[in-house]
């Protein structure tokens, strides 16, 4: 059986910016270790829709939520990306939450402004000369709203701040039209508001993606597994949670920049939903 407080929760963490997922969106041929220009940039908006009745349970079994229960979250990031000055660029993004929760003992709703991430990532080896696609990204997620905790309450996050920290490699198969990208990172959170602490997170990224003709395409692998949290002073390593997606996806060109339409299809987790997304992004160039 699946926590009930911890599930609710974690409808909210679904959303790509759980680790830092949502910046993977637009085509990473044009973005992830490639660090932008000055003045250049991009923006993308994406919506994942997901409506399940499956859960993955505390050790790891996937099955339905108790007491018939059904989730339905829809999210949508906006993110844009500038470039600061030579080898440094900074991205922001933004985000709007719709989570619905049934069961034996009623419906659920939350709607709201989700937390607002802000990042920093630079090119260090280009100071030597190195041109192979190697970059550091920082960033900070910051809490929007209070965190509400109740049986008949969906929160819209975990009400506390995180830092996170990666390292963001790639390579171009030029003139094949194909790439491959990935990032490792870490997530330190801070206790919550009301002093909960849900554990720090290990994340990763890998995409390979390339183009056939006018579209483009990316199958990209990511997860990321938290450490025991602790709630009311006492460590409680039933409730880590983890989660592991296969997301495939194609890109089609339209007016001056690419719409994605794609699925997450979860491969394995611990005290989070099952079911799988349905993607849909564009994204398009910036320059001042």
């Amino acid at each position: 059986m699946c926590p009930r407080l911890p599930t609710l929760g974690a409808l909210a963490l679904l959303t790509p910016a759980a680790a830092g997922l949502a910046l993977a969106t637009a085509p990473a041929s044009l973005l992830a270790q490639w660090v932008e220009p000055p003045a250049k940039g991009w923006t993308s908006l994406a919506v994942y829709h997901q409506n399940t009745r499956d859960a993955y349970n505390f050790e790891g079994d996937q099955g339905m939520f108790p007491a018939d229960g059904h989730a339905v979250a829809t999210s949508s990031f906006l993110t844009v990306a500038l470039g600061l000055v030579e080898n440094v660029d900074a991205w922001a993004q933004f985000s709007y939450l719709r989570l619905r929760f049934n069961d034996l003992g009623g419906m659920r709703t939350s709607n709201g402004l989700g937390d607002i991430r802000l990042y920093a990532r630079a090119s260090p080896l280009r100071l030597f000369g190195v041109t192979t696609p190697v970059a550091i990204r920082a960033g900070v997620k910051i809490p929007v709203g209070d965190f509400d905790v109740g049986s008949n309450i969906i929160p819209l996050g975990d009400g506390q701040r995180d830092w996170e920290l990666m390292l963001e490699l790639g390579h171009s198969f030029y003139p094949n039209p194909t790439y491959l990208q990935a990032w490792i990172g870490y997530r330190w959170r801070e206790p919550a508001e009301d002093d909960r602490v849900f554990g720090d997170e290990r994340f990763f990224y890998v995409a390979v993606g390339g183009e056939v003709g006018p579209l483009g395409y990316k199958v990209a692998f990511d997860g990321w597994y938290g450490k025991t949290p602790i709630f009311n002073g006492l460590e409680s390593p039933g409730a880590k949670r983890e989660l592991l997606r296969l997301s495939p996806s194609l890109l089609v060109p339209a007016g001056p920049g690419m719409i994605e339409i794609g699925a997450r299809l979860p491969l394995g987790g611990k005290n989070l939903p099952a079911g799988s997304d349905i993607v849909v992004g564009y994204f398009t160039r910036l320059g001042l």
